[in-house]
């Protein structure tokens, strides 16, 4: 109180920082903790690039500056200046409701036109046959069902289905569901996995700390769900984590870079020279499935993929349309043609 007797007003309360906001929004409206993490990124960087000035402060012609500067002097991909231009787009219309204008002079990112690594039939066995245990069973999985490795890490106990011979993959990419095969070779190593999880989840239970980390609001509208053999994760990780968003110790499923680590070792010690992947796997699940003469729509279907022309891409390895035509070096009658002799011959004298 003062001299005079009369209280004094409340201290005003302190505005919540910007990215705090940005996260409480992002949260709000369920995305990713990655797609969080992702935005909370190119947000910091578009204020420091803006000399750590507020975005109210700033407009259509500064995100157009920190796009261009993305461009032309950091060389991104066009991929990842679309996720920066995502995160501000989202910070101005949902945090600050202050929506661009449409940001006209931005200096587009090439995107090159790439052909998928393929492996062989026999070059993907070699790979698979260089790994062992969790990671021989995941990259069976990518390659048998043609899963994504984020696909294969989100996948639950009870999308498992064993008596159908298949696998229920939610919220794939897009957010859509869709339903692939399960591979018979894997059927029984991957139920003896799976007793293992189970005894690794009952004595989680018993340590107070058998829960897991659901989707949306399920874990709300069934308190009991997270405990449940059916939610936990088929690939959970090898020891405890705090969870980021809540601070609960549980247990997550694998980190990323286990399994893409593993697939690059084994690619070595097989003498595979190409650029491998994990979804240079999922990438050979699907050429092959059509050098097996599978319908092209089946294909796409397994996939997951809303148009059609994206599974059109695996085409490039068959021998269909211009890619049928013989060589003129494989021309001629019987024997070895005339101009494949002529160039043999050069060859050895050189």
């Amino acid at each position: 109180m003062s001299e005079q007797g009369t209280q004094e007003p409340p201290a005003a309360a302190a505005r919540p920082r910007l990215l705090d906001v940005v996260r409480e929004t992002i949260r709000r409206r369920n995305y990713s903790y990655r797609t969080e993490e992702t935005y909370l990124h190119w947000i910091r960087r578009f204020i420091l690039f803006s000399g750590k000035r507020h975005p109210r402060e700033l407009g259509a012609a500064e995100v157009t500056a920190f796009l261009n500067h993305l461009v032309a002097e950091r060389h991104v991909a066009a991929a990842t200046q679309n996720q920066s231009l995502a995160a501000l787009l989202f910070l101005y219309k949902e945090v600050l409701a202050q929506p661009l204008p449409w940001l006209e002079g931005i200096e587009h990112a090439k995107r090159p036109v790439r052909q998928p690594t393929v492996l062989t039939e026999i070059e993907a066995r070699q790979l698979l046959a260089r790994l062992r245990g969790t990671k021989w069973l995941m990259a069976s999985l990518l390659y048998g069902a043609g899963l994504r490795l984020r696909e294969c890490l989100h996948l639950r106990v009870k999308d498992v289905d064993f008596g159908y011979r298949q696998i229920v993959v939610r919220e794939g990419k897009g957010g859509k569901d869709r339903v692939t095969i399960l591979p018979g070779p894997v059927v029984e190593p991957l139920q003896a996995h799976l007793v293992r999880v189970k005894a690794l989840h009952e004595r989680d239970v018993a340590d107070g700390c058998g829960d897991v980390e659901l989707p949306d609001a399920i874990a709300r509208k069934y308190p009991r769900a997270p405990y449940e053999w059916g939610w936990k994760f088929v690939f959970p990780s090898y020891k405890r984590s705090v969870d980021p968003r809540t601070g609960a110790i549980r247990r997550h499923h694998l980190y990323e870079n286990y399994l893409i680590r593993g697939v690059k070792q084994a690619a070595r010690a097989a003498g595979i020279t190409k650029h491998v992947s994990c979804h240079t796997l999922r990438h050979s699940f699907a050429t092959h499935l059509l050098a097996g003469g599978y319908d092209i729509r089946t294909v796409q279907e397994l996939l997951g993929h809303a148009d059609v022309s994206t599974t059109m891409i695996y085409t490039h390895v068959l021998n269909k349309g211009g890619r049928g035509v013989k060589s003129p070096l494989e021309s001629g009658g019987g024997g070895q043609p005339p101009v494949l002799r002529d160039v043999t011959a050069a060859y050895r004298t050189c």
